[in-house]
C-alpha cells in the first residue's frame, strides 16, 4: 500500500467517525457512558471476529498484550470525552477534543527528538484556526469538564502514536480487532462497578448503537492500524482533523443544521490545513516509505 492510499483510507475513517455525532442525536442520551462503550466496542468486536475468524484465530501473545494496551488507551479516550461532555458545552468539547492534531506532532517530536517539518507546523496552525471557527460559538467558556475533554484528546494522540509503533511489530488487522474486545471488556468491568448495566430501549437507540459499532468502531478502528502502517503519526493526526468537517456536513444533510459563516470558513481552513501538511519533497516521501518497509522486514 502506498502512503497516498493509506492517507485516503484515514480520510474515509474520519468521514465515518463524522457520522457518530449524527448517530448520537438519534437517541443515545439514555445510555450510561460505560454501557455505551461496552455495547459499541463489544458488538464491533464480535462482528469482526466472525468476519476475520481465520486471521484472528492465529493471534499470538504479543499481539494480545499490545491490543490490551491500546484498548485501554481507547477506553480512556472515550471515558474522558463522554464524562467531559456532561459538564461542558458541546462547542467547548468539540474544540478541545480536536486538539489531538496538536498533541500528535508534539509527542512525536519528543519521541524522535526532531522538530516537525515546516509543512506540518503550518498545517497544525491553520487547522487549529479552522477547528476554532468551526466549533466555537459565542458562548465558549472553559468549564469543569473541559479538562477531561483535553485529556481525552491527549490520550487519543497517544493512541495514534502507539498504534503506529505496534503495527510495525505485529499483525495490524489482529491488533485492530482485539483492541475493540479489550475496550469492551474494560467498559463492562467499569459498568458493573459504577453503573447499572443497561441496553437501548427503543429501535432508534439500537439503530444508533449498531451504527456506532459497525461504522465508527468496526470499520474505523480496524482499518486505522492497517492504514497507519504506511503513513506517519503526524499525517494521521492531520487527517483526523477532518472529522468535525464531516460532522457539520452530515448535520446539514440529515438534520438541516446550518453553520454560521465562521463555521464554513473554519471548514475550508481545516481542509486547506490538511492540504498544506501534505506538501513535501519527493525524496521525503520515499524516505518515509523506505523506513516503513524496513520496519516491516523486521
Amino acid at each position: 500500500m502506498t502512503q497516498r492510499k493509506a492517507d485516503l483510507l484515514i480520510a474515509i475513517i474520519s468521514m465515518a467517525w463524522g457520522t457518530s455525532y449524527l448517530l448520537m442525536k438519534l437517541g443515545l442520551n439514555g445510555i450510561e457512558p460505560f454501557s455505551l462503550i461496552t455495547l459499541r466496542f463489544g458488538i464491533a468486536f464480535v462482528i469482526t471476529i466472525i468476519i476475520f475468524f481465520k486471521r484472528v484465530i492465529k493471534v499470538d501473545s504479543t499481539t494480545i498484550s499490545y491490543s490490551a494496551l491500546i484498548g485501554l488507551i481507547l477506553f480512556g479516550v472515550f471515558t474522558a470525552i463522554m464524562y467531559g461532555l456532561k459538564t461542558t458545552t458541546v462547542s467547548s468539547a468539540g474544540f478541545l477534543t480536536s486538539t489531538t492534531v496538536i498533541f500528535v506532532p508534539i509527542l512525536q517530536s519528543l519521541i524522535t527528538r526532531e522538530m516537525p517539518k515546516l509543512p506540518i507546523i503550518a498545517g497544525v496552525l491553520v487547522i487549529i484556526a479552522g477547528i476554532g471557527l468551526l466549533t466555537i460559538g459565542d458562548s465558549f467558556v472553559i468549564e469543569s469538564g473541559s479538562i477531561l475533554c483535553l485529556f481525552g484528546a491527549f490520550l487519543y494522540a497517544v493512541h495514534i502514536i502507539a498504534t503506529n509503533y505496534f503495527t510495525h511489530k505485529t499483525d495490524s488487522l489482529q491488533l485492530g480487532i482485539f483492541q475493540l474486545g479489550f475496550a469492551a471488556l474494560y467498559g463492562l468491568i467499569f459498568s458493573f462497578i459504577f453503573e447499572t448495566p443497561s441496553l437501548p430501549s427503543t429501535t432508534i437507540e439500537w439503530a444508533a448503537v449498531l451504527g456506532l459499532a459497525l461504522v465508527c468502531s468496526g470499520f474505523g478502528f480496524v482499518v486505522q492500524p492497517i492504514a497507519q502502517k504506511f503513513t506517519t503519526p503526524e499525517r494521521t493526526g492531520m487527517l483526523f482533523a477532518l472529522e468535525p468537517v464531516f460532522s457539520a456536513l452530515f448535520g446539514f444533510i440529515f438534520l438541516q443544521e446550518i453553520l454560521q459563516l465562521q463555521g464554513y470558513i473554519g471548514a475550508i481552513l481545516v481542509l486547506y490545513g490538511v492540504g498544506v501538511s501534505s506538501i513535501k519533497k519527493k525524496e521525503n516521501s520515499c524516505k518515509v516509505l523506505n523506513k516503513n518497509n524496513a520496519l516491516n522486514e523486521h
